[in-house]
């Protein structure tokens, strides 16, 4: 039985759903198409965003030969024969699926044929080209993004694709609840339809007979993608940004994905990195909530981690420390060291023990010479590192 997706194919550049900045009037595809020009290009997006569709679309308007290869599943063979195809045809574009999977054989044949314009390659992901793609397949491919699709995108695709069920008995408001539930992926929402079609009585969907088959929405964590990235990059940066709902919405995806490793890594990073000497009773505090977690596991855990989390994002935040060492890397990385001054060498005549004088500190040099007067450390306005400051200016009065 054919599927409701593949029934639904879009031909021309209109049936795409959503994704107006790539084929809406006078924008890159649609221009391209419309000028009978082709590049070789990558499209990168989550599941369910259109990637296969505009590709289609793409060969389907101009015309052209084409072969669809997928870098796993097809051989170094298949790229060999697509290599022949072009060559009898004079040029030949090449779509080819999970293009981030491409081993470096493939590559190594596909290179100089992508190069003279023989193949135009038309590469699928779902990872970000700029981090999982080879810099040379990469530097001759255009790259374009596509963009998440919205609730009212994949509600107007469904009702669309409603008219190719017969008898169906749908409200707008079970199409809504259709769209929230795949999360931005549109083949998805069309599979979730045409489930609860042929599963349904008289083919009549209400809201309660949905819940049945799925009630929670779909989360993108495949660990390969960027998205999975972008949401530990968007907790992080809610925590330091303070902003504690974020911070929790954030958590909630990670959550609801049972990836408590990344988690944990993660708060223990922004602990040192974010928070650091503005309160370094965070350090501890963290390592703590991360030994709780690990024992209790979800769904305990969820409760730990939102303490903590709430924590970190209200608490006063320093990059103070993970400044200074960066600059005193990137000295010795530079080759600016110098000589270890020789009263501070092993078993020195000259060291004084600073425990041995009042306030335990002793005028004497620890820097090299030309490093003497170099000031790495520079405190932030914070409770913490105001006392750390004050207190070591005192002692050296």
């Amino acid at each position: 039985m054919k599927l409701l997706a593949n029934e639904l194919r879009p031909k021309k550049l209109e049936d795409i759903i959503g994704q107006k900045h790539l084929v809406g009037p006078n924008k890159v595809i649609f221009n391209l198409i419309k000028n009978k020009k082709l590049f070789s290009i990558i499209l990168y997006g989550k599941p369910g965003t259109g990637k296969t569709s505009i590709a289609n679309v793409i060969v389907n308007e101009l015309e052209l030969k084409y072969k669809f290869l997928n870098a796993v599943v097809n051989k170094k063979s298949d790229f060999d024969i697509a290599i022949e195809e072009a060559k009898m045809h004079g040029e030949l574009i090449l779509i080819v699926d999970e293009i981030h999977r491409m081993n470096k054989d493939k590559q190594d044949i596909l290179l100089p044929y992508i190069e003279s314009g023989l193949i135009i390659l038309i590469g699928l992901t779902t990872s970000n080209p700029y981090h999982s793609i080879n810099p040379a397949i990469r530097s001759r491919c255009q790259i374009f993004e596509l963009h998440d699709l919205s609730i009212d995108d994949i509600t107007t695709g469904l009702k669309k694709a409603k008219e190719k069920l017969k008898n169906i008995k749908i409200g707008n408001e079970e199409l809504k609840y259709i769209a929230n539930c795949s999360a931005g992926d549109y083949r998805n929402a069309l599979n979730l339809l045409e489930v609860a079609y042929y599963s349904s009585n008289s083919h009549e969907i209400n809201i309660d007979f949905l819940k049945s088959i799925k009630n929670k929405p779909i989360l993108s964590m495949d660990k390969n993608a960027s998205s999975y990235y972008d949401t530990i990059s968007a907790l992080q940066k809610s925590i330091r940004g303070s902003d504690i709902d974020a911070s929790l919405h954030y958590l909630s995806r990670l959550i609801v994905a049972e990836d408590l490793e990344i988690i944990c890594r993660r708060l223990l990073v922004i602990a040192y990195e974010d928070i650091g000497l503005a309160n370094p009773s965070m350090g501890p505090k963290v390592v703590a909530a991360v030994q709780a977690c690990e024992r209790l596991g979800f769904p305990e855990a969820r409760i730990i981690l939102s303490s903590i989390v709430i924590d970190m994002a209200g608490s006063p935040k320093s990059n103070s420390a993970v400044l200074a060492i960066d600059n005193a890397i990137n000295d010795v990385n530079a080759g600016n060291i110098g000589d270890i001054p020789k009263n501070i060498t092993t078993n020195s005549p000259t060291y004084k023990y600073p425990h041995n004088y009042p306030k335990y500190y002793v005028e004497q040099q620890y820097m090299p010479d030309n490093l003497k007067n170099k000031n790495y450390y520079k405190p932030k306005n914070n409770k913490y590192e105001k006392a750390l400051y004050e207190y070591n200016k005192e002692v050296k009065k």
